[in-house]
């Protein structure tokens, strides 16, 4: 990219360029990829080509959000995609160029990642492939080299072992569906099938044609990537890649096509809610940051991520840093400010990394500046860092950071709408309500609104972690129950059933077994006690104790507080104690209630929403699981009731 800033008819150009090279390889890059080898696949790749000069391009991206399976490499042509492997290594990608280079598919046994959208039928090319695995936890791999034999045993009968491979998947997204097998190219899958059924599948299918519709299973991928559009398939680093995905053409209909009014206008159409936990009407804070009259106007990008376990915000800074910014353009647009910031956690370099260079990129490009694109809009942005304090991802807290004061909350009214940074209006959005904004501002409000319930539109993000078989990212629509966002993951892991789920971090509340078909909404989730958060969902299963689940989470606020007010200061350390002594087998029946009361006191009177939704995981775990704090009180303690 050179110096020359783009004009109108340069991203137009970018906009419909034709497809890239005829091979490719993607090396998915994030922060859990890089961990766990993905440079060195990375270099293995680049090694292998150029030793036997292939005509193979290789680049990096984000996060599929597939972090049980990495490192993940993505393998594709002129047609899309042709191979998702995980667990990669440098030998085995050495293995995979080879195997390209001689015309061959990127298989490999155990490391094939196989798509969620199935085939129904056999139209098109022969059959040629079949990838088998055995879905049942915990311990698959015997049952499925296994059935791998058997099947090959009768291609040798029926003549057609030196025209159809079989190779054992890693995950065939398919779970306690027993043994599974996949034909391709057509992608029909076939799942419980047993030792018999084998014959059938090479005599019906592979020679004559027939789908067996009682093996069958159909179905498209249960997941909706709005926000994770781009993650996975372009490479961060690179303004060519995101303008060749279409991206800044929602920022160019908001200052082409677009008043601010009616930019906010599109906003209310599309129904999104603030995805950084509180679920405020984007639309109605943007309105309200408008309507003060001031000399300036900011916008923040709050990407403060400080949830355990919580992976969202990464992984999209990493993998989409221009779909951010451009989202924050879109804001300052709307509001009518000139001037932005990215507060990002320290703890996050590569994320602070990508984002930098997407900002030098965009103002190299005349992106970022003084009319941009020729209208009368200047925008220009940068980054601040945060030191790690959970309490600064509350808005007034982490325009506290930016000034250089103490990161602790202020009493509000005044709102930032009104009094924000430097006492000027100021409008907070997290990552995914930007990334967000600026494909809704490209595709438009109605159509993001068909995605969704009544109240609650659009997509939600997860991170779900814990004792879940395969942890990774997940975007579903709303709406969706809890249940089958579980059951994409696998589900528990080691064979055990799921006990509860936590939702919305240390904030969140735990929702039991027999509330799993509850939906994924802003509303029902707080009438089990929990809260959306910014898209946490930890998985437990029957082995863990929801006394200990309340006191870890309790023990995290009250090391966060910022110590400013006396609700959240002392009562949490209050209750703190009394889970303790019951914990330790001091605790009485009473000891419940002067829980309950403090909960009670610090959700009315704590200052910010730290204070406030801090008792959230113990009067949940209290609803739910009452009968283990009374166990534990009854038996004398953790211990005593271990050695009963």
């Amino acid at each position: 990219m050179g110096p020359k800033p783009l004009a109108l008819q340069d991203l137009e150009a970018y906009w419909t360029k034709e497809a890239g090279p005829q091979k490719w390889i993607r090396v998915c890059m994030d922060t859990g990829g890089i961990a766990a080898g993905a440079r060195q696949v990375h270099q293995a790749l680049i090694d292998a080509r150029d030793d036997w000069m292939l005509d193979i391009h290789i680049r990096q991206t984000g996060s599929l959000g597939l972090s049980y399976a990495d490192p993940v490499v993505v393998v594709g042509d002129a047609s899309g995609v042709t191979g998702i492997l995980g667990n990669m290594d440098p030998e085995s990608a050495r293995e995979l160029m080879r195997l390209l280079g001689n015309g061959g598919r990127a298989l490999l046994e155990d490391r094939m990642i196989v798509p969620h959208v199935r085939g129904r039928s056999f139209s098109g090319p022969p059959q040629t492939m079949i990838l088998v695995k055995d879905t049942n936890a915990p311990h698959p791999e015997d049952r499925t080299r296994f059935f791998q034999e058997l099947i090959r045993e009768e291609l040798q009968v029926h003549g057609l072992a030196d025209q159809v491979g079989v190779y054992r998947a890693m995950d065939m997204g398919l779970y306690q569906k027993g043994i599974c097998m996949q034909l391709l190219p057509s992608r029909v899958t076939y799942s419980n099938v047993s030792g018999p059924d084998v014959r059938r599948i090479i005599h019906e299918s592979l020679g004559e044609g027939q789908v067996l519709e009682e093996m069958l299973e159909s179905g498209e991928d249960p997941q909706e990537r709005i926000v994770l559009r781009h993650c996975g398939h372009i490479d961060p680093d690179e303004l060519d890649d995101y303008l060749c995905a279409g991206g800044y053409r929602g920022l160019k209909r908001a200052l082409l096509d677009m008043t601010p009014e009616e930019v906010i206008g599109e906003l209310k159409t599309s129904g999104l809610r603030g995805r950084g936990g509180a679920g405020f009407p984007t639309w109605l804070k943007w309105r309200n940051t408008r309507e003060p009259l001031a000399e300036r106007k900011i916008v923040i990008c709050n990407a403060d991520e400080g949830d355990p376990g919580a992976f969202m915000d990464r992984s999209v800074l990493e993998g989409d840093p221009h779909a951010v910014l451009e989202g924050l353009m879109i804001a300052a647009y709307a509001i009518g400010a000139d001037k932005g910031f990215f507060y990002i956690r320290a703890e996050y370099p590569l994320a602070i990394q990508r984002v930098q260079r997407a900002l030098d990129q965009s103002r190299a490009a005349g992106l970022l500046g003084p009319n941009i694109l020729g209208s009368d809009f200047s925008f220009d942005a940068q980054v601040r860092l945060g030191a790690g304090a959970f309490v600064c991802g509350e808005e007034t807290a982490l325009i506290a950071s930016i000034e250089g004061r103490r990161g602790s909350p202020e009493p509000r009214p005044p709102y930032p709408s009104v009094k924000g940074l430097f006492g000027k209006p100021t409008a907070i959005n997290n990552v995914e309500t930007l990334a967000a904004v600026s494909v809704i501002l490209d595709r438009g409000g109605e159509w993001y609104a068909g995605f969704g319930t009544e109240k609650s539109r659009g997509t939600k993000v997860f991170a779900v972690t814990g004792k879940v078989r395969n942890p990774q990212l997940v975007e579903v629509a709303m709406g969706t129950p809890i249940r089958n966002v579980i059951e994409m993951c696998g589900g528990a892991g080691e064979g055990r059933r799921i006990k509860a789920v936590q939702t919305g971090g240390p904030s969140g509340g735990v929702i039991p077994r027999g509330k799993m078909d509850t939906p994924v909404t802003y509303e029902g989730l707080r009438e089990l006690g929990s809260i959306m958060g910014s898209g946490g969902m930890l998985v437990m299963d029957e082995r863990d104790s929801m006394v200990d689940v309340a006191k870890f989470y309790l023990g995290f606020c009250v090391d966060e507080s910022c110590g400013k007010c006396a609700p959240c200061r002392i009562g949490g350390f209050q209750m703190l104690k009394l889970l303790e002594k019951i914990h330790a087998g001091n605790g009485k029946r009473e000891d419940l209630d002067t829980i309950r009361d403090i909960c009670h006191c610090m959700r009315s009177a704590s200052l910010c929403g730290l204070g406030q939704m801090a008792p959230n995981p113990v009067l949940s775990t209290l609803r739910y699981f009452e009968d283990e704090y009374l166990d534990l009180v009854d038996a004398g303690g953790q211990a005593k009731r271990g050695a009963r």
